[in-house]
Formats: structure tokens, sequence, C-alpha cells
């Protein structure tokens, strides 16, 4: 990957040349130089970087991604009537330019790690090889050229090149390009579907698009030419390289994923479901219920799975499958298995999700997790159901009897008795409220049973969720429920005290503000463990965590 003109470069900023450059660059002749610039603190130093809006453009919203350094500002365009996503970095001279790509060039040469080098910070070590290479052109930078030659070299070296400070905010989820010479289009949890200033020309694309499957661990060609792979922050990459399948050039989709999975608390805030169905889940969950989460794209499925695998008890092994990486677990009882393409060497071959599965049956898992069912596998997972095993999933599917029918029919082919091992649906959907767009669940359902006479499957809705008061209504009935309750021995009453002592401890968790992942899984593992002891502090339950 090289630097481009794609770069930002302030043409009125460049000067007629050598003089201007003396102004930002002193040449000494002596051999020594102080290297001792420290790094860029915004609180003291100030931006290196402000908006410059046209007369078209009005802005409506502007953040630090890099504070003093990657500004970006949402604009209303007045002409197109649209809002657009302005990302503005430090503008360098012709100067500045010409000595970042002399450095770009130098640096691969000498960026050998040793041993000690190795223990420390990246961007430190990259930061003193760079004022060696300084050292050795003879040059002493003033501390604001200094600051902005850094932040592109770590962006490039160490980053995601131009659309390191889109991967870099958290308000955006998905990051689109369609093709070379083409804006980026983004998926912002605010803004929602924008069109920023970014675009790639074909070479510098290109570049990218190879670097992006090489940093995977994934090999993309025109011979080859489109690849799925996990980015190593998590995010899922879906890549096409050239002209081949894609005629207006290389593109990609990247679609992120935050650096903690959500919990149930987040989902119950965001609406997403409602405290009673989270002790559903919990319950079942726990009492070994399994459960399919299905709906359309981006509807919240994975994220749901994340979140309720926090109920799984702490101790409990539990095997996921998946061809690319989203299933994220806070524990340590876990084998995290993932689908391979075959490679080179003589005598290997692909391993796919079935040959997972079959393998995972033998670990002696208590919980099995797939990321997503969708070919063969999905026989030997209802298999695996049907031999006693816990299964939890997602699928790509509109409603219950969607999902019903896609089972059943090619390629997944699951007989119609086997689906009765599944105990719950949870129907996920993205909707409108208003102009806002938000995750729900419409549904859930439980599998009673298959009628004799008809071969009908028995469905049982337990909740479902009203689209004009914005609530999820409960039905009074559910079979999982009476299930847990004969396993457990539980009368009615005893059944009702303890679906309502967890409601108490997800209900505090939200009042007293706990949602990270790291602090819901405690409290749910010390309550799988010493239930009393979380009563006992259900007025701080931040005296139960380490």
């Amino acid at each position: 990957m090289t630097l481009t003109r794609a770069d930002p470069v302030d043409a009125a900023a460049q000067g007629p040349g050598l003089p201007e450059r003396r102004s930002l660059l002193r040449i000494f002749g002596k051999k020594e130089a102080s290297l001792l610039i420290p790094e860029y603190e915004y609180e003291t130093i100030g931006p290196l970087v402000s908006a410059v809006l046209k007369e078209k453009e009005e802005e409506v919203d502007s953040y630090w991604i890099e504070p003093g350094l990657s500004l970006v500002s949402i604009t209303y365009n007045r002409e197109t009537r649209l809002k657009e996503y302005h990302l503005f970095e430090p503008i360098l001279t012709t100067f500045e330019y010409e000595l970042l790509e002399r450095l770009y060039e130098d640096l691969r040469d000498i960026l050998i790690l040793t041993d000690i080098e190795i223990r420390e910070k990246p961007a430190i070590i990259l930061f003193r090889k760079t004022e060696d290479l300084l050292h050795q052109y003879g040059l002493i930078l003033e501390p604001e050229t200094m600051y902005k030659i850094r932040y592109y070299l770590k962006r490039n070296f160490l980053g995601w090149s131009r659309i390191e400070p889109l991967m870099k905010d958290l308000d955006i989820e998905d990051i689109s390009c369609d093709g070379h010479d083409i804006p980026i289009f983004l998926y912002h949890r605010v803004h929602r579907n924008i069109r920023t200033n970014i675009r790639f020309p074909e070479r510098q694309l290109n570049s990218l698009a190879i670097t992006l499957a090489q940093r995977s661990g994934k090999h993309i060609s025109i011979g080859n030419p489109i690849l799925d792979a996990t980015l190593p922050d998590g995010s899922r990459l879906q890549l096409t390289l050239g002209t081949e399948v894609t005629s207006r050039g290389s593109s990609f989709t990247i679609r992120k994923f935050r650096p903690e999975p959500f919990t149930p608390v987040e989902l119950m805030e965001k609406g997403t479901f409602t405290v009673d169905q989270l002790v559903y889940f919990w319950l079942a969950i726990e009492n070994n219920k399994s459960l399919l989460y299905i709906g359309g794209t981006a509807s919240g499925k994975t994220s749901s799975l994340n979140a309720m695998s926090l109920f799984i008890p702490p101790l409990a092994k539990v095997v996921s499958i998946e061809d690319t990486r989203e299933i994220m677990l806070y524990r340590e009882n876990w084998i995290a298995s993932v689908t391979r393409e075959s490679v080179s060497s003589e005598g290997s071959r692909s391993i796919n999700m079935f040959d997972l599965l079959k393998a995972a049956m033998r670990q002696r898992p208590e919980y099995i997790i797939v990321g997503e069912v969708r070919g063969p596998e999905a026989q030997t997972l209802f298999q695996a159901m049907n031999t006693g095993h816990t299964t939890y999933s997602t699928m790509h599917a509109g409603g219950v009897d969607a999902t019903i029918h896609r089972l059943e029919s090619e390629p997944l082919n699951v007989p119609r008795n086997m689906l009765q091992a599944l105990n719950i649906i949870s129907v996920q959907a993205l909707i409108f409220r208003g102009s806002e767009r938000v995750r729900r669940c419409q549904e859930i359902v439980e599998i009673t049973g298959i009628e004799p006479n008809s071969g009908n499957v028995l469905l049982n809705n337990v909740f479902e969720y009203d689209p004009v008061s914005d609530q999820m209504k409960y039905s009074g009935r559910s079979h999982v429920y009476s299930a847990i309750a004969a396993n457990r021995g539980w009368s009615r009453e005893e059944l009702s005290a303890e679906i309502e002592r967890r409601r108490q401890v997800i209900t505090a968790m939200h009042d007293q503000g706990i949602t990270d992942f790291k602090s819901v899984s405690e409290i749910f593992s010390v309550f799988a463990i010493t239930p009393d002891l979380i009563l006992a502090e259900i007025g701080d339950l931040r005296q139960v965590l380490t």
C-alpha cells in the first residue's frame, strides 16, 4: 500500500516551494538532531484539523474520532436535501506530503522488530524509527509537522488507511464501498444511511482490498475474487477484487461489531426485549431448552444470541461453530471453532460447519451454538437436539411459518418429526418507530409437538409485540415454564416466586446502571451458584463484583 494523492493535501497551503518549506522544516548540516518531540496531546496543543464546509452545506452534528486529529461533520446538503458524512484529517503541505512518502518507503525496509521491541507498543516503535530516519536525513521537524506525519504513518502502517477513522467511529454499523471513484456509504446509528466524502482511485482501492484480505488471514486474487472473512477486531468482511464479478471495480462491505457484545440489560434498555422476556430466556437456557433466533438482515439475531449466552451456567462446556467469527462469550470453558477453506498444500481439505458440528458431538458439550444455520449442518444440529444436546442458533427467515418451511426444504432437509426438539423460536425485526429504526422482538413462539392426525407443527405464542403501544404482551401460558416447573418439582406459586426473583435481579441491574458485559456476566454467574448472595445485596449489586 502506498500513499496517494487521495490523502489530504491542501493545494492552497502548498505555497511556492522551498521558502515555505523552510518555514515548516529547519535543515541543519550536523548529523545529530533532537528527537524528543513528545506525543500529541489535544488538551495542551489544540486541534490540528478543522471542518471546512461549502456554502451549500449546513452542519447538523460533529464529533471527534481522534481528538484533534480526525473530525467528523454531519452536514445537510441544501441541493440534494440529504445528509452527508464528512471526514476531516490534518492537511499536508507539498513538502510534508513528499516527506511522508519518503518515510513510508524507507520505513518498510527497516520495520524489523527485535526481541525487546516486541514487548513495546507498536506506535511507539514506529515513532522511534521515524525519528531515527529523520536524524539520518539531518532534519528537525516543527512539532506540528511531526504530529501530522505521525498521524498518517500510524494510520497507514497500524490502521486501515483512509477508512481507519471509520473503523474507529463507534456510531458506524456498516461501511460499504461499491467501486472505485464512488463515495463510500455508511449505516450510522444516529443518521442511518449516509454518503461520505471518501472515495478511492482504482489502484488504491485494489491495494486496500488486498490488505483487508491479508490481515484477515485469507487470500484473494483474480482467480478467486470473492471473499468472506473476519477482520482482527471481529468485524465481518465481504470483499470482491477487480472487475471480475463487480463491474464497477473492487468492492467491500464491513459489518462492524462492538468491542463488547450487548448484554441482556442493554437490550432491555433499547426496547428489544422486556424484563419478562429476559426472565423467560434466563430460565429456559438454564434448564436446557433449545432456542432459534430468526429474522432478516441486521435484525439483531447475533446480538441477541450473544446477549442470551450470558444466561448459560458459568462452568458449563460450550462449543460454538461459525464460518466467520461473531459469537463472543465471556467464559473460559468454551471451544470456539471456525470453518476454513482448503489450502494449497498436499492433502489439505476444507473444513465446513458440518465437519465442525460432527466434531463437536464428540467433545461432550452441554451447549452447542451455531452462528447461522443455512445448509446440511441443520440435520446434524437437530439430531443433536433430539439426542439431548441444548443448541442455539440463528436463521434468516421472516416468520415462524417461513422458518419451518425453510428447515424442511432444500438444502436443510430437516424431517418434520425432528422439529419438535426445538423448544423456542424468537422472531427479530428491524422496524420503524416514527422516523427512528429500532430492533424489536416481534414474537416468541414455542414448538409444543406434532399433531398426530394432520402432522402439523403445534405452536404456542408466548409473547407478541404490539406496534401501536410498542409493548410486548404475555399470553399467560407457556409450555416451557410448565415443563421447567414439572422437572424442578415446583408448584405454580414456587415458579412465580422464582420468576419474580429473577425480575428483581435484572431490574436492579438496570436501575443501578450495571450494563457492561463483564459485570452482568459476573452477576449472572454468582446467581447461578449462590442466588441468596445476590438477593441479599439486591440494593447495591456492585458489592458482589470483584
